[in-house]
């Protein structure tokens, strides 16, 4: 199948943690890549990330965002879609997911850090994402109220207290699988633009008669 000008294969998935993914795609003027023991390290995506960002300025290249106060887990989010995500081309299964960017994800029983979540990814883009949902009333309620308490524009301002009130009640080991429908349309139809296939596009509000531009002023 082809996609602007790349072939891809859909019958040789390649399989990438996250830190694998970004070992991989590592630049090499940017010294050594860090092994994925390294970024599994408590500091380890940090540092990489400095190295990262220092090798970027110098050669024009995106920046992995740099803040105080992320975890491990965002260092690693971050880096990743600055070095790999775009690198992706050909159909991935990235897994491996760390903890603190999914937030509503099972943690994996032989490394917290990490959680039972992945991601399809076909050119560059995230296609699909899945994941074995957290059922632990407790730990949900302990994440959402980290996520409050960092802050940014993506965090949530309350806490959901209904829906842990409905894990309470309990709910069964649960996984689902979420599809991109307007990036798999692209991939099909070989669109590069996603409002060339979006289905109802958000449209700007019709504006009201007396906010129209007059004759005489579009004249002017």
């Amino acid at each position: 199948m082809r996609y602007g000008e790349q072939e891809l294969e859909f019958g040789k998935f390649q399989r990438l943690s996250m830190r694998e993914a970004i070992a991989k795609f590592w630049p090499e003027g940017a010294g050594a890549a860090p092994t994925v023991e390294e970024l599994a390290a408590a500091g380890g995506a940090r540092r990489a990330t400095e190295r990262y960002n220092t090798w970027a300025r110098a050669n024009q290249a995106e920046f992995a965002p740099s803040k105080e106060g992320f975890s491990d887990g965002e260092w690693t989010g971050h880096l990743f879609e600055a070095i790999a995500e775009d690198k992706l081309v050909q159909p991935t299964i990235l897994y491996d997911l760390p903890m603190e960017i999914s937030p509503l994800s099972k943690q994996k029983p032989e490394d917290p850090s990490l959680t039972e979540r992945f991601e399809i990814y076909v050119a560059g883009m995230e296609i699909a994402n899945g994941f074995s949902e957290l059922n632990d009333a407790a730990e949900q309620e302990q994440r959402f109220l980290a996520q409050i308490a960092q802050g940014g524009e993506e965090a949530p301002q309350q806490l959901d207290i209904d829906y842990v009130r409905a894990l309470c009640h309990g709910m069964p080991p649960t996984a689902g699988e979420g599809i991109g429908i307007d990036r798999l349309t692209m991939l099909l139809t070989d669109s590069h633009s996603i409002r060339d296939v979006i289905l109802f596009p958000l449209l700007r509000p019709e504006a009201k008669p007396e906010e129209q531009p007059s004759a005489e002023s579009q004249k002017a």
